[in-house]
């Protein structure tokens, strides 16, 4: 049996509570992890996080198989979960640490990642620009433990941060679409 070809990819969007669920389940998923990433503090905790100090984005790491779930379909899906048009925080979450970025580990990622936008940008979905980053991937921490799987942990809790404006974008979003 031929070993797996998997790769990675970060992206971040408010808080990555709510950036998990949307990727967890699809087919060539292996793996979504709650972290940080972006900043100049080794090993953050989610407190530090939190003050905005530290330069991290709360993201998420998506370990996948692109021959079942390419890159580019990562990112179609990340402009349905993450509103492009606000560089300041993802719907209740405001601050740095939630602002929209797509993290890219290779050179085609970043390719992939750039055109997407730009298909975006000349989409007339959004009234306003695509402010979403590119960067280069630099280190991911992972999130404390409680932080991981959130959704199935707490569902309650999730259902309500849910319910404070993603769900609505996801909606409008596939609507304009």
């Amino acid at each position: 049996m031929a070993d797996k070809k998997l790769d990675t990819a970060i992206f971040s969007g408010g808080c990555f509570w709510c950036m998990v669920e949307p990727f967890d389940t699809l087919p060539g998923i292996e793996k979504v992890v709650s972290g940080y990433t972006g900043g100049h503090v080794a090993n953050p905790t989610y407190e530090e996080v939190c003050t905005g100090k530290t330069g991290h984005t709360e993201a998420v790491k998506i370990t996948f198989d692109p021959e079942k779930f390419p890159y580019r379909k990562l990112v179609d899906l990340y402009w349905q979960v993450a509103d492009p048009t606000d560089a300041m925080g993802q719907f209740q979450d405001r601050g740095d640490q939630y602002r929209p970025v797509i993290y890219y580990n290779s050179e085609e990622q970043k390719k992939i990642a750039e055109e997407s936008k730009k298909e975006l940008a000349e989409s007339g979905i959004f009234d306003k620009p695509i402010v979403t980053q590119i960067l280069k991937a630099s280190a991911f921490y992972p999130a404390e433990e409680y932080h991981q799987d959130f959704y199935k942990k707490n569902p309650e809790r999730y259902a309500l941060e849910e319910s404070a404006g993603r769900a609505a974008y996801q909606a409008r979003f596939k609507n304009k679409h």
